[in-house]
């Protein structure tokens, strides 16, 4: 087996298959489902970071194992095949060597890896490596089981649902991401370029993303929604409401109407990158969580 730099061009789309195909249905998975590493690449944060720092690890032509950082390039996340579990050595040695930065909470140069709690392998590596397991920036993940039905929210009188394909105006979209988000002061223009870029995903579904409208015409509410049919899977991703417009029930309903129309699509089950009380309140379940285990390198 060997491990080289990414070419976007050439892996992109491989890895995502090598995602889909490597999925395994259960309460937890060790790899990204296949709509975490589309959005990362389309995320206007990605832009300023080195893609060729990523590491691809092959045998006989065949993606084995993938290590690459998310936002950040000291971040270390792990992609690997289940017939291949040796390669996490070679992974693990590939983000020593590549993977480093200034932590802004720390302001030290640290690498961290981010290992699912259920992968007993790489702790036991990293343990033994000098690396130390955080409780802080812990990544937690919740699954909406679909067997189970979907309700649906009432709405305040004058609001109403409809998705990104009924009306996609990137003024308004972009004005309840940035508030939604907690940023500060009127939401500029130059992040909607942003906005459109990230819709040019390959998998993003304007019918499946779902905005509360307000009486006066603005979105309020929002909730991404993508969906992996060769897996079942539906991934919430992002979801946002507009502070003047919370406690409402708005992102309630804008998150069961995206996961109602996956259902409707054959996914079995949503997942979502939180284990926030917001979700616990709508029928998720929190099931696993994933660790950065982090080492000084100063």
């Amino acid at each position: 087996m060997n491990i080289r730099h990414y070419n976007h061009e050439q892996d992109f789309s491989r890895v995502g298959e090598f995602l889909i195909d490597t999925y395994k249905p259960g309460e937890y998975f060790l790899n990204w489902l296949q709509p975490r590493w589309e959005y990362m690449h389309f995320h206007t944060l990605t832009k300023s970071l080195n893609l060729e720092i990523i590491g691809i690890a092959e045998e006989a032509g065949q993606i084995i194992g993938v290590v690459h950082f998310e936002s950040s390039e000291f971040q270390a996340y792990f992609q690997v095949h289940p017939g291949f579990k040796s390669v996490k050595a070679i992974l693990l040695d590939y983000a020593e060597e590549n993977f480093q930065g200034i932590s802004k909470s720390t302001g030290r140069q640290i690498c961290a890896l981010f290992i699912c709690e259920f992968d007993t392998d790489l702790e036991e590596s990293a343990h033994s490596r000098g690396y130390e397991k955080w409780s802080e920036h812990v990544e937690e993940n919740s699954m909406y089981r679909l067997d189970k039905g979907v309700t649906e929210a009432a709405l305040p009188e004058g609001f109403y649902i409809q998705s990104l394909a009924d009306e996609l105006d990137l003024r308004k979209i972009n004005r309840v991401l940035w508030r939604g988000f907690n940023h500060p002061g009127p939401p500029p223009e130059e992040e909607i370029q942003g906005r459109y870029e990230g819709m040019q995903a390959p998998n993003f579904r304007k019918d499946l993303t779902i905005v509360i409208v307000a009486p006066d015409g603005e979105f309020v509410s929002y909730s991404g929604m993508w969906i992996v049919p060769a897996n079942r899977v539906a991934y919430l991703e992002p979801v946002a409401t507009d502070p003047d417009y919370r406690r409402m029930g708005l992102g309630k309903a804008a998150v069961l109407e995206s996961i109602r129309r996956a259902a409707a699509l054959g996914a079995d089950v949503a997942w979502v990158g939180s284990g926030q009380e917001f979700y616990r309140a709508i029928g998720f379940e929190m099931m696993f969580s994933v660790y950065p285990w982090v080492k000084f390198l100063d």
